[in-house]
C-alpha cells in the first residue's frame, strides 16, 4: 500500500485523478454532469480532464513509470 502522505502516494493519487477525469470526459452523460463547470471546486475535475487529454502521452508514460516503481522498487 502507498501512503497518501508520502511523495509517491501524492503522485499516485494525482496520476489516478487525472486519468480518471480524462476517462470520464469520454462518457457523454458524465461529461455534461461532472465536467460542465470550468470554475470553482468542480472546475478541478474539468482541468484534470483537460490535462489528461492534452498530455495523454506524458501521463501514460508517467503512469507506467509509477506502476513500475510501486510494484518492483517499493
Amino acid at each position: 500500500m502507498t501512503n497518501v502522505y508520502s511523495l509517491d502516494g501524492i503522485l499516485v493519487f494525482g496520476l489516478l485523478f487525472v486519468c480518471t477525469c480524462a476517462y470520464l470526459k469520454k462518457v457523454p452523460r458524465l461529461n455534461s454532469w461532472l465536467l460542465s463547470e470550468k470554475k470553482g471546486v468542480w472546475g478541478v475535475f474539468y482541468k484534470a480532464a483537460v490535462i489528461g487529454t492534452r498530455l495523454h502521452i506524458a501521463v501514460a508514460i508517467s503512469c507506467l513509470a509509477m506502476a513500475f516503481y510501486v510494484v518492483f522498487l517499493k
